[in-house]
């Protein structure tokens, strides 16, 4: 594993233990300046400005073409040292505040939502890597929990018995799917781990069984894995999740170096691609958000699918 903090902290990350950090949001931002709101405000009914994108792991076993990050850097199976959950939350919390401190003089700041800022109340454990390599990841996720937060944990499944072995639920938990057959996944992600589409598919099953809010995620990549409609929905019936959202990829970082403009859909060609599957799923979209290029499906609308924090 290989990470050079002095990086990371040019590109706005700041570091809240060995292996884990924070950033800001760009939609935390607009949302301060009520520039709009993320699309899980839109989608879930999170509070944008309320919410601190975090992990605890840096490092992932996936080099996915369409990742923003160098694949020379951060890829591995497994961490060395082990930042305590309780140190991560409160670095958080502490690093949050500090990056937020040079928007008070915006003129455009809310700064009803700036103070409200200051307690986050809602974590996305989504930031970068892979949190289930974290294996203090349910005493973190009891940390969260402690302070009436929401926690929405977002994993590639190639960890599936961390996954089976959380007794602290998140609030809502996202499986990536990137791919609708083991050559694809293979192609899309390029992992290190060779059993990768065993543990995928074991993932699948362990996430119809978990007894909380649960979302498949597609990164839609044009030209890429927008294709196999009828085998993504295979794939995503065995997990029976509450939600399938499918976003397009967003062409940032080093992926600029692997994709090409192209390879960013439309938002008409993501929703066309979400319709497609949902005609083998017997699900409907429900939500959109045009500016993320971002799609929800589900079987029918429920009256809990705002969280309303």
């Amino acid at each position: 594993m290989n990470i050079d903090k002095k990086i990371l902290e040019k590109q706005g990350y700041r570091f809240t233990g060995d292996h884990s950090s924070v950033k800001i949001c760009s939609w935390t931002k607009n949302s301060l300046q009520d520039k709009g709101e993320c699309y899980k405000k839109k989608f879930y009914g999170i509070k944008t400005h309320r919410c601190a994108q975090m992990t605890p792991s840096m490092i992932c076993p996936n080099r996915c073409v369409f990742c923003w990050r160098d694949l020379d850097y951060y890829t591995a199976e497994k961490m060395d040292k082990i930042d305590d959950p309780k140190e991560i939350i409160k670095n958080t919390i502490e690093q949050q505040r500090k990056l937020l401190s040079g928007m008070k003089g915006n003129k455009n700041i809310n700064l009803k939502k700036f103070h409200e800022a200051q307690d986050p109340n809602q974590f996305a454990i989504s930031l970068t890597g892979e949190p289930t390599i974290y294996p203090r990841l349910n005493e973190l996720l009891i940390e969260i929990h402690k302070l009436n937060a929401t926690s929405f944990l977002v994993t590639n499944g190639m960890f599936p018995d961390a996954l089976k072995s959380l007794e602290e639920l998140p609030t809502q938990v996202y499986l990536s799917l990137d791919a609708p057959t083991k050559e694809m996944y293979r192609a899309t992600d390029n992992p290190l781990i060779k059993d990768f589409w065993e543990r995928l598919n074991k993932s699948l099953r362990i996430i119809s069984e978990l007894k909380t809010r649960t979302v498949i995620r597609i990164t839609a990549v044009k030209g890429i894995n927008m294709s196999n409609e009828k085998e993504y929905a295979d794939l995503i019936k065995i997990a029976n999740p509450n939600w399938v959202e499918i976003k397009s990829y967003s062409f940032i970082g080093e992926s600029r170096a692997r994709l090409v403009q192209e390879n960013v859909p439309t938002f008409n060609e993501c929703k066309i691609f979400a319709e497609n599957i949902g005609k083998f799923l017997g699900m409907k979209i429900i939500d959109t958000h045009e500016r993320s290029k971002a799609i929800l499906l589900a079987k029918e609308e429920t009256k809990d699918r705002l969280l309303n924090k």
